[in-house]
């Protein structure tokens, strides 16, 4: 399968115009389609020229076979004249919050480091104690309005960024992650305008770039981002876990997100650095 395009526009609304734009996107022809999802050819194309309607049931299987992301599932169902299958709460609806608990323990697992949960489009919606903490190092947050967005914060010329070490490198790096992490390497609307945004602040590149960290990074197993705090550069690197099994829309966007230090010398400052803030009530 090929990853999402975000140079794509938007998907159609009719069901087979649907169909081959995920066939498109997923870069597989109707005979892959049909062996993937177990249904004929002549089906599949059938569905695709309007001249018939799959079930509900074959519908979700060749959802299934693209990969198709829960929210993009009921589109397909509208078109299709069926009612959303995947329920989509907020994030800390009633029915979410097993979910949250485990969030939550997660986040306070991860301490003394900054560890914090995002949606679909890098919007903050948790955080362990660490990481307000952290971020304080460098900038007020209090003066910063919510809902908070983790890529804003690193772009923004009055957020992290003035103490982003290698900033043109990590700006590339993070774009491409966008690209990378996307929920079913999707790159939606509201992702394409959240990319646009970061290409429009200052001195970010306008198009894609090499992955031009690989060779300072070379030794290192993984990419770091480095932090400038007082004259210190404290470097950390980042994994990402997501829900295994979701069934609602809200459960598959959600990501966490937990900073480690990637060296020695990073860990002993990182912990000097937060003793010496005040702990909040």
């Amino acid at each position: 399968m090929n990853p999402a395009n975000p140079t794509k526009k938007a998907p159609p609304n009719d069901l087979g115009a649907l169909l081959r734009h995920w066939r498109d996107m997923r870069g597989i022809s109707q005979l892959d389609l049909s062996f993937n999802a177990g249904v004929s050819q002549r089906h599949i194309s059938f569905i695709e020229s309007g001249r018939s309607v799959p079930s509900r049931q074959m519908l979700m299987d060749i959802a299934q076979a693209l990969d198709i992301p829960l929210r993009e599932r009921n589109t397909l169902l509208l078109a299709a004249g069926y009612a959303p299958m995947y329920a989509d709460p907020a994030w800390n609806a009633q029915e979410m919050q097993s979910v949250t608990k485990a969030l939550g323990r997660m986040l306070r697992q991860h301490e003394p480091f900054p560890a914090l949960v995002m949606d679909r489009y890098w919007n903050v919606l948790m955080t362990n104690e660490s990481a307000p903490r952290f971020f304080n190092c460098f900038i007020d947050m209090t003066a910063r309005k919510g809902p908070r967005n983790m890529l804003h914060l690193m772009f923004d010329p009055d957020g992290l960024r003035p103490f982003v070490a290698d900033w043109k490198s990590v700006a590339d790096s993070l774009i491409q992650r966008v690209y990378r992490e996307a929920v079913g390497r999707v790159i939606d609307e509201r992702t394409r305008e959240l990319v646009a945004a970061l290409r429009a602040y200052p001195d970010v590149s306008k198009g894609e770039s090499a992955d031009s960290q690989a060779g300072a990074a070379a030794a290192m197993p993984v990419i770091p981002i480095g932090f400038v705090k007082d004259g210190h550069v404290l470097r950390y690197f980042s994994m990402v876990a997501s829900v295994g099994t979701p069934q609602t829309v809200a459960a598959q966007e959600l990501r966490i997100e937990c900073m480690f230090p990637a060296d020695d010398k990073t860990e002993a400052r990182h912990l000097e650095m937060l003793d010496a803030l005040p702990l909040r009530d």
